[in-house]
């Protein structure tokens, strides 16, 4: 299976939150912080004021859907402590650091804890907070 990463796009002030948390975090306590490292790393960082409106940031609220069952989810990506709220997923989870960046049609894969492979691809973005006027 060839395994391309999409192109990300990643805000200033996302890029920045994000430094402070995995600085404080280890790769014991949350084992997805190597990925979060690495989507860091390959992003374009770019102003928040110029983060484009179809693009996955901090507290973005997306519908993607399983491309494989074609079923459709709708969740917001959040920092660590305001996951385990309802239709939340943490950055620091696969999916959480696998959504980051990505833009409206641009699909990820990543291995499923079962076995497998899931495939989603990013369908729409229903609030982005810096498209929103809520830039922190």
């Amino acid at each position: 299976m060839q395994n391309t990463q999409p192109d990300i796009i990643i805000s200033e002030s996302d890029a920045e939150k994000l430094d402070e948390l995995l600085a404080k975090v280890s790769q014991k306590d949350f084992p997805g912080k190597g990925n979060l490292e690495k989507e860091l790393d390959r992003a374009t960082i770019v102003p928040s004021s110029q983060i484009p409106e179809n693009v996955v940031t901090m507290n973005s609220r997306v519908r993607f859907k399983d491309v494989n069952s074609d079923k459709s989810f709708t969740m917001t990506l959040v920092y660590p402590k305001s996951a385990g709220q309802e239709n939340t997923v943490s950055v620091l989870a696969p999916m959480g650091s696998a959504l980051l960046g990505l833009s409206v049609g641009q699909q990820i894969s990543w291995p499923k804890p079962a076995g497998g492979v899931m495939t989603v691809e990013i369908e729409e973005i229903l609030y982005q907070p810096e498209r929103d006027g809520a830039l922190a």
